[in-house]
């Protein structure tokens, strides 16, 4: 599993949110802006949450509803267990100051770290198991 297709909710820089829900978006919440493409892996399920697995897409804004497909290239390991996937199109990883926005944008009380792409395939195929 080097490569997934996730869905855009969140593009990144922007303040408005969407949720995607049977093929269709809707704005759900004004936020903070977004430091990367945030969205969802469909039909993946993260126990943690019921939901699907979030993931996020490394690179230039993506408007909300895009289906892209990238290169496993981490994990955003989160103690509540609502980890993220970490997706780009070369699969370069994150660049020391995308790394230090996205830790940044999550709580201090869930502990964001930020893992490689083996703990990512390692976490996704435990999900697939399950």
């Amino acid at each position: 599993m080097n490569r997934l297709r996730m869905v855009v909710e969140w593009s990144k820089g922007s303040s408005f949110r969407y949720a995607w829900k049977d093929g269709n978006l809707a704005l759900v919440t004004v936020d903070q802006p977004a430091p990367v493409n945030y969205g969802l892996i469909p039909g993946l399920i993260n126990p943690a949450d019921g939901e699907e697995v979030d993931a996020v897409f490394l690179g230039p804004p993506l408007p909300p509803g895009t289906q892209v497909e990238g290169e496993v290239v981490g994990i955003m390991w989160l103690a509540d267990g609502d980890h993220k996937i970490l997706l780009e199109a070369q699969g370069q990883g994150p660049s020391p100051r995308e790394a230090q926005e996205l830790l940044a944008w999550f709580h201090p009380s869930r502990k964001p770290l930020l893992l490689g792409p083996q703990e990512a395939r390692d976490w996704l195929k435990a999900l697939l198991r399950g």
